[in-house]
């Protein structure tokens, strides 16, 4: 109990000395929780919308793409009509009817504008059923009744304005549908963002399918009593032939669906994750230095109580306590912040387009037991060390001042164990740049990356005695006897600056490494297209929609362009001359095309590559399975029917663009495919006549206006678009890194303010003989300034050598450009300083207020 009372005295005491170290516990823990609750709730969210869109048994055709596929001819899969037949008559059925379904389809309104999502949920365009009432209700208007008319969702309608009576354009690969809005069907459950529109089932079939009397899928109703199993061991019975369909219950179903979202929410779940854990991390440096500081403050106070008769472990145990105190105090704050900060992520979510309703929030009961048990033991771990300190000090101490007399052993282990470790990982980063193959050189990157961090968090206190000095020497000695006090400061306990810019280190150095990552892609892709892309232009959608072909006929038309080349991505079984066989892409593609992506040719000629069943295979390929030019590969399209092609050239995959594609002429292909099956274009591409490309390209994008979907991009606004997406990328990592740039300023500032506590009486001593408040407070900011740099300069130094690392190993991939962001970086340093001056503002001011004779007056 007396343990208990102390540990309960000192943390209340030292209440504002812990509130920084419980903010950084709070927001990692917040992060963490946050994450767990946002994913979840998408999860419910998607559970719930594939519950209840699915029919008790759903029949569909074999050849069903999953749900994020699209049909290379844009056409879905379908059954006949008279598949319906078959199963209204199987025993148990009580009812069922033909859906048709499509999401190779853009809506657009009167103006051209586009009415997908902007979020990347899907646009889907189907016939209206009595299965969607499950899922949906009519809320105004009427469901359409024939091919003038079409219902959209409301969401949707919401969004773009519109409303009963507006015209949309439905644009799929067998034609445009031109109709108005008959009525508004709502989302009895979260619509996650998809736009939905309905048309009649004649007109969804001849404009969806193709053909009438055709179907997606069925939606087949159990009758009273018989479970969605046996109804689906019935209808089986019913079709016969159950290896050309495919059936799946309703759970089935749903869970199927979820397969198909899983892999993006895992992903999305364990990146969020992952930047909460930089931030555990860094959280970590600040509480250890947090409790080392307020150990070596109390060292007299700890020296009495082993002079009254506390032993080591009741010490020890105090300060422990103190540390769960701060772990359950601040987990208990971030468990409700992270619910806090998920409804502010489905808020922006909801912003953006991709619907999120507070209704849904799921917080599982392992949520806060996760966040609760991460913050505690997390701070348990990183006050172990201050606390077996704390438990070591000696009754004599006494006698002493506050501070502790640093270990000069322990440092020289520390120093030599850092020098290894950093040793090891600077050669796994080496060994890196000289790797043969990608996957061996990410295990050596992997490897060298973690040890050089830890060697640099274990060297700290060395390498700050060097870069503060070198510092000091640049900046601080502009400010005089002031700049060599702060200087001073931060080397008077070199292991507290370690500790301190290293929190600063991580997160920098992970941006450092990432910017040089994503400028060398950049660069590396420009050089590439600078290189190897010949055409004017490049016509596809960013959304992966097919080209239709009326896009496709309105290209071929504009004037003052040379030729136009179609391209096509088929799906094929390859069966090689070795015997093996790989499921491949094919890409068809006219015999101007070479033209438009130079490729450098290893053996044979590519111009015979397009000639009559002949190909290209790339020049990996080729090596893996021992083909040669003038072999016979057997090509089974899986849209079309069985090739035999002969090899007319092996191209280099020495380049990033169309790294290992097998070419082969569109008319070639054409032979083995039904008109109808034959797929669709995914890029386009255009040279204009010499001197007309300026009107060309006003004329390409004139044509397109009407079909919103596809950009029209010359190899500027290609390389401009490659840019932005890349740093989109990155900003979207950079905000996330920035909580642990928060929570590493947080150390900053804790540091600082412990240490203002700590010198309360040397700084009475220097304001009694003369030291302004102004000086004062320009002593501490300069010493904030200086540690920032030290972390800035340790973290960017780092990360620019794992990101040149990491480079080599996009030069096996066909990136072989290294380029140093050099603007980045600067600003990141200049920036560096900012943020010390920011971290030093309450501690200088503070430091300033105090009275000259209470601080002398203070004991220690």
């Amino acid at each position: 109990m007396t343990v208990w009372k102390t540990s309960m005295r000192n943390f209340l005491a030292h209440k504002g000395r812990m509130a920084l170290s419980a903010v950084a516990v709070l927001l990692s823990v917040a992060f963490v929780c946050g994450t767990l609750v946002f994913t979840d709730t998408m999860n419910t969210t998607f559970d719930k919308l594939f519950a209840a869109s699915s029919a008790d048994v759903t029949v569909r055709p074999k050849a069903a793409e999953g749900a994020d596929d699209i049909p290379e001819n844009g056409k879905p899969a379908s059954l006949p009509a008279s598949v319906l037949a078959q199963v209204e008559k199987a025993e148990g059925v009580k009812g069922a009817e033909g859906g048709v379904m499509s999401m190779s389809v853009t809506v657009v309104d009167s103006r051209d504008r586009n009415m997908s999502a902007e979020t990347g949920a899907p646009t889907i365009a189907g016939n209206w059923t009595r299965n969607d009432l499950r899922s949906m209700e009519i809320a105004s208007g009427h469901a359409p009744r024939g091919p003038t008319e079409v219902m959209v969702d409301s969401d949707t309608a919401e969004k773009h304005g519109l409303k009963i009576g507006d015209e949309l354009r439905t644009i799929a690969v067998t034609g445009d549908v031109r109709a108005r809005i008959s009525g508004i069907a709502a989302f009895t459950v979260t619509n996650p963002g998809a736009a939905v529109v309905f048309l009649d089932t004649a007109t969804a079939q001849q404009k969806l399918l193709g053909a009438p009397g055709l179907f997606t899928h069925l939606s087949v109703t159990a009758d009273s009593g018989v479970s969605d199993t046996q109804l689906k061991k019935n209808v089986s019975a019913a079709l016969g032939d159950g290896a050309a369909y495919k059936l799946q219950t309703q759970d089935e179903a749903a869970a199927a669906d979820k397969d198909s979202m899983g892999s993006f929410l895992d992903v999305l779940k364990y990146a969020m994750l992952g930047f909460a854990g930089i931030a555990l991390l860094v959280g970590i440096f600040l509480i250890v230095n947090t409790f080392s500081m307020l150990v070596a403050q109390r060292t007299r106070e700890i020296g009495l109580m082993r002079a009254i008769g506390s032993s080591r472990k009741q010490v020890n145990r105090s300060v422990l306590i103190e540390a769960v105190l701060l772990g359950v105090v601040g987990s208990v704050l971030g468990v409700v912040a992270g619910i806090g900060l998920a409804v502010g992520l489905m808020k922006v979510m909801s912003a953006v387009g991709m619907e999120l309703s507070t209704g849904d929030l799921t917080v599982a009961w392992t949520t806060p037991v996760t966040g609760l048990v991460l913050g505690i033991v997390v701070t348990v771990l990183a006050a172990y060390v201050p606390a077996r300190r704390a438990g070591k000090v000696s009754p004599m101490a006494a006698l002493r001042d506050a501070g502790t007399p640093a270990d000069t052993r322990s440092g020289r282990v520390r120093a030599a164990l850092g020098l290894v470790l950093t040793g090891a990982g600077a050669a796994g980063l080496w060994a890196t740049t000289r790797a043969d193959e990608a996957s061996e050189g990410s295990l050596y990157l992997g490897l060298g990356v973690v040890l050089t961090l830890i060697g640099f968090i274990v060297i700290g206190p060395l390498l700050a005695g060097v870069v503060v000095r070198v510092l000091g020497a640049v900046v601080l000695r502009l400010f005089g006897p002031v700049g060599r006090l702060a200087e001073r400061n931060a080397l008077r306990n070199p292991r507290r600056t370690g500790a301190t810019g290293a929190a600063l280190m991580i997160g920098l150095a992970l941006v450092a490494c990432l910017s040089v990552v994503g400028s060398s892609m950049v660069a590396s892709a420009t050089e590439e297209l600078d290189k190897s892309v010949g055409t004017d232009f490049i016509v596809q959608s960013n959304t992966g929609q097919l080209i239709v072909p009326q896009a496709a006929d309105a290209i071929g038309k504009v004037p003052g362009i040379e030729h136009v080349t179609n391209y096509k991505v088929l799906a094929a079984k390859l069966t090689n001359p070795d015997g093996s066989t790989a499921d491949e892409q094919v890409i068809a593609a006219d015999a101007t095309y070479p033209q438009d992506l130079r490729r450098k040719t290893v053996a044979g000629d590519l111009a015979k590559a397009y000639g009559a069943d002949s190909m290209s295979v790339g020049s990996d390929y080729a090596a893996l399975h021992e083909i040669e030019v003038g072999d016979e590969m057997t090509v089974a399209f899986k849209a079309g029917e069985t090739a035999e092609l002969k090899v007319a050239a092996i191209t280099s995959d020495d380049t990033n663009v169309d790294r290992g594609a097998m070419y082969v002429n569109v008319t070639t292909a054409e032979r083995y495919f039904e008109a109808a099956a034959m797929p669709a274009n995914m890029i386009m591409f255009a040279a204009a006549e010499d001197g007309k490309e300026k009107e060309a390209y006003a004329a390409l994008k004139s044509s397109l206006a009407a079909y919103p979907q596809y950009n029209v991009q010359n190899q500027a606004d290609f390389k401009q678009d490659l840019k932005d997406q890349i740093g989109q990328l990155l900003n979207i990592v950079y905000g996330l890194l920035a909580l642990a740039i928060v929570v590493a300023v947080l150390g900053v500032v804790n540091t600082l303010a412990l240490s203002v506590v700590e010198r309360t009486r040397e700084i009475g001593l220097m304001r009694a003989i003369g030291l302004s408040r102004r000086q004062l407070r320009r002593m501490i900011r300069l010493e904030s300034v200086v540690i920032a740099l030290f972390g800035a300069l340790l973290g960017l130094g780092l990360g620019m050598g794992w990101g040149t690392s990491a480079q080599k190993l996009l030069a096996l991939e066909g990136l072989g450009v290294l380029e140093i962001p050099w603007p980045t970086i600067l600003t990141v340093l200049v920036a560096s300083a900012f943020v010390g001056l920011f971290a030093a503002l309450v501690p200088a001011f503070r430091a300033g207020r105090m009275n000259v004779l209470n601080a002398i007056a203070t004991d220690g």
